[in-house]
């Protein structure tokens, strides 16, 4: 698997793409399946990496969360069934406490230091340069620090993750049963790239310092442009990454006994909807249809589309499906092998949100979001054994917040969990709209529908899914479905 965080499909020549220069993305294509409604789940970066490892959604029991100690975890999985599993990455939330301990399941891993303000180097010099006069804080100061050691391309850390990976790749391609994850945080914002994939496009970089685009509505058409072609650049530079693991695989031969998966965990928004980042906007198509390569080299089937509905939640139990291994009974997601084979659908609908905001449901023809009916986007909480955030533990006032200890879920092993209040966002921002779109008809989503009859079946799947993931009770009063229980 080679993973890119926040690789936007909608700058990729295989979805279309005329500008950006990617061509080892057109020559996977080539070489693989190319999945045209593949749709993220839980939001953004770790709950996406917890269903990487479980196989079910996140985002309706838990915001951003560690591998809790009864989640099924893939990689985990293949280690006790004596497949190697190997991670190489530098995405560097995995050594922070809300991701501490999703390395630690695979059997082996390496880790390249330095991104978006990596706590990695110690230098206290105020005067070093200040790559994003626009950002204040220790945060900024920290990632302008790293930049002092990160000046070759080889130096990166998306190379360094990727000689890493090469290396694993050489070293075991004479062995079988092993799984390689190669993970880079590329092209995740801020856009710090060689020069000369900036070379490759014929605009002036020095006409901005910034490359870090905040969450925010669009402020400044020339500086989105900038944002935009600097985004260009860095997956530029996640193509030729792309190219050198493609190489690989052809001087080692293993095209003829290596399934290759590459894919992201989301998207981004780079200017449309009038919005940069993700997360304080609606999940768009442009964050929630993502990319997805699949090559199978059980059925050989290459340059080829599929139009089936599938999910991240599907790639967990399409890997163990191909090592044999049976899938755990809390999985949800479903092996693709059918559906790379002949398109042979996985599930009717699927969920994708962020834990307190929207819930959205799609068919792959409808995109439902369905926001809070309550001003104060209550009843909320948080079901946890592992009580941290992104970069800390829950302080103490949340934690006076918990209420109880909660019943077993049916996929908590017979624990029960901590019922933390959660920290809801107001029901009159953005990402918190109720909103119907139909996707066939306006893909990029420029024109909200109203249609009673759309909406009450969007309804019924999304109720249906909830009750398959055994959701929390008070997320159906939350979002107003009361009457479809």
């Amino acid at each position: 698997m080679l993973m890119f965080d926040s690789l936007n499909r909608h700058m990729l020549p295989p979805y279309g793409c005329d500008w950006v220069h990617a061509p080892n993305f057109k020559r996977l294509a080539e070489r693989s399946v190319t999945f045209d409604k593949s749709f993220v789940g839980s939001m953004p970066c770790m709950p996406a990496r917890r269903e990487l490892h479980t196989g079910r959604y996140n985002f309706l029991h838990r915001s951003w969360s560690p591998i809790e100690p009864f989640d099924d975890s893939m990689p985990e999985i293949l280690k006790r069934n004596g497949i190697w599993s190997h991670l190489a990455s530098d995405h560097y939330h995995y050594w922070e406490e809300g991701g501490c301990n999703y390395h630690t399941r695979f059997k082996t891993w390496e880790i390249s230091r330095g991104q978006e303000g990596d706590p990695w180097m110690g230098d206290m010099d105020k005067s070093i340069f200040n790559h994003n006069p626009q950002r204040d804080g220790e945060w900024a100061f920290q990632d302008s620090v790293n930049r002092q050691h990160i000046r070759k391309e080889s130096e990166f850390p998306q190379a360094k993750t990727t000689a890493m990976g090469l290396e694993f790749m050489r070293r075991n391609a004479k062995n079988d049963k092993w799984f390689l994850q190669i993970e880079t945080f590329d092209p995740h914002e801020p856009y710090y790239v060689p020069e000369k994939y900036k070379k490759l496009y014929d605009y002036d970089f020095s006409k901005f310092q910034n490359d870090w685009p905040p969450y925010s509505p669009v402020k400044d058409e020339a500086l989105t442009k900038h944002y935009k072609m600097l985004n260009a650049a860095l997956i530029s530079m996640c193509d030729d990454h792309l190219g050198k693991v493609m190489d690989q695989m052809d001087k080692l031969d293993l095209w003829k006994d290596t399934m290759l998966i590459v894919n992201t965990d989301h998207g981004f928004l780079l200017g449309e909807h009038d919005w940069w980042g993700k997360c304080a906007m609606p999940f768009y198509n442009e964050i929630a249809n993502s990319p997805l390569f699949i090559w199978d080299p059980r059925h050989g089937i290459k340059n080829e589309r599929r139009q089936s509905l599938v999910q991240t939640i599907d790639l967990p139990a399409t890997i163990l499906e191909y090592f044999g291994i049976a899938l755990p009974k809390d999985m949800l997601g479903k092996p693709l092998a059918d559906t790379i084979k002949s398109d042979k659908p996985v599930r009717e609908a699927g969920l994708f949100g962020i834990h307190g905001g929207q819930v959205n449901c799609t068919d792959g023809h409808y995109i439902y979001m369905r926001g809070p009916a309550r001003a104060d986007n209550t009843p909320l909480y948080e079901y946890t054994l592992m009580p941290t955030h992104m970069r800390r533990t829950f302080d103490v006032e949340e934690l006076h917040g918990i209420e109880s200890l909660q019943e077993p879920f049916s996929f908590t092993k017979g624990c029960r969990t901590m019922k933390i209040k959660g920290r809801p966002w107001g029901s009159g921002t953005p990402r918190n709209k109720t909103l119907l779109y139909d996707i066939d008809a306006d893909p990029k989503q420029l024109n909200p529908i109203a249609d009673k009859a759309v909406e009450e079946k969007m309804c019924r799947h999304m109720v249906k899914l909830m009750k398959e993931n055994d959701s929390p009770a008070e997320q159906f009063t939350r979002l107003g479905l009361e009457n479809y229980l």
